[in-house]
Order: C-alpha cells, then structure tokens, then sequence
C-alpha cells in the first residue's frame, strides 16, 4: 500500500514541479502530519531518472519549510497555546505531543529549531513553542531553514542512490536508511548542543558581568 502511495508520489511530484514540492514540505512543516519521508526521498529519485533538479528541488524544500513553520510561528505568537489544545486533534496533534515539544524548547533553546527536523513530530511541532516564546523571527527562519535544509538533503540523497541502484523506491528502504542517517547524525548534535550550551552560558557570565 505505501509503496503504491510513494510511486503515486513520484509521479504526482514530477508533474507538479518544484512547486508541488514547496506546497507538500510547507504542509508537512505544519501541524498537518504529512511525513517528509514520503516527500524528499520522491523528489531525490527524480534527480536521478534526470527528471528534476536537485539544487532546486532543495529550494523548495527549504522554501516549503520555512512557509509551513512560519504558519505554526504566527498562529502560536499572535493567538497562543491553547489554539493548537482546542483544535489540534483535527490535525491528530495531541496535547501529549505539544508538550513533549515545549520540553525539547525548554531544554535545549532556540537550537531545537534546528535539531527537531531530525526527529518525527517535533520537526513540525517545535515551531509552536518557538511562537508562544517570541523566538526572534530571522533567528527562527535561520535554524527553521538550515533543519529543513539538512534533513531534506539526507531524504533528498535517499531517493537518489535508490533511483542510481536502479531499485523501486520503497518504504522500507527509505525507513532503514534515514534511521541510519540520524543514528550517524546524533554524536555531531550532542557536540552541537554541548558548543551551544557552554556558549550561551559564556554570554549569560559576560552579560551579568557588565550589569
């Protein structure tokens, strides 16, 4: 059935173009749980048939990033939380997965942005958090696009060593080799956060040093 779903895929996108990519990734960086997986690895196949190609593919991934986050952004900072509790079970967000979002923003900052598009549902959630907290906005669309650019290029990459293996674009394939690229992934997060962590605190030291 999901392999039906990801040939339909392959060929939806190639006929709807850059565009089509930019319109599904911004939908998936919303509360909607549109899986980036089905959209990227589709979209890197067709970079290897010749069909599209990659640099802009990858535009529209950011793009589409960016505008779907953004949405979540503006909706938490202008209406607040309790929009997302009321309404979010339409979207089958629970208020389980909101919270789990607000405690990896909590934790680890507005890098969380950035690291959550490694994981599923906080990649589309984290923006909620960053709203209601005023996260700066280019800081937002800095980390926001710098995530969707990372993980869309891994996805990207998928699809196109299994359209150069001539292979059938498959679930199990896609699944296997982007749990291998965040496995690969989180020892440079770790450092990133530690780096992150250690200079926030430098700052935080030299600020209340001045006062």
């Amino acid at each position: 059935m999901v392999e039906h779903f990801l040939t339909w895929l392959v060929d939806t996108i190639g006929r709807m173009g850059y565009p089509g990519i930019a319109v599904l990734m911004a939908v998936e960086s919303s509360v909607i749980p549109l899986p980036s997986e089905l959209v990227m690895p589709p979209a890197g196949y067709l970079v290897a048939m010749g069909r599209m190609n990659a640099a802009l593919a990858m535009g529209a991934c950011i793009v589409g990033g960016l505008l779907g986050s953004y949405a979540n952004y503006w909706i938490a900072s202008r209406v607040g939380r309790w929009a997302f509790v009321r309404y979010g079970k339409w979207v089958l967000v629970s208020e389980r997965s909101l919270e789990r979002s607000e405690r990896f923003f909590q934790k680890h900052g507005p890098i969380a942005v950035f690291i959550s598009r490694l994981f599923p549902v906080l990649r589309h959630l984290v923006s909620i958090p960053a709203g209601i907290a005023r996260m700066p906005v280019g800081l937002f669309f800095l980390y926001t696009g710098a995530g969707a650019g990372l993980w869309g290029s891994i996805l990207m990459g998928i699809g196109w060593v299994i359209g150069k293996e001539g292979k059938t674009l498959s679930h199990e394939q896609v699944m296997l080799y982007s749990h291998r690229a965040v496995l690969i992934l989180l020892p440079a997060v770790a450092v990133l956060i530690a780096v992150y962590v250690i200079r926030h605190r430098r700052q935080v030291r030299s600020a209340g040093g001045k006062a």
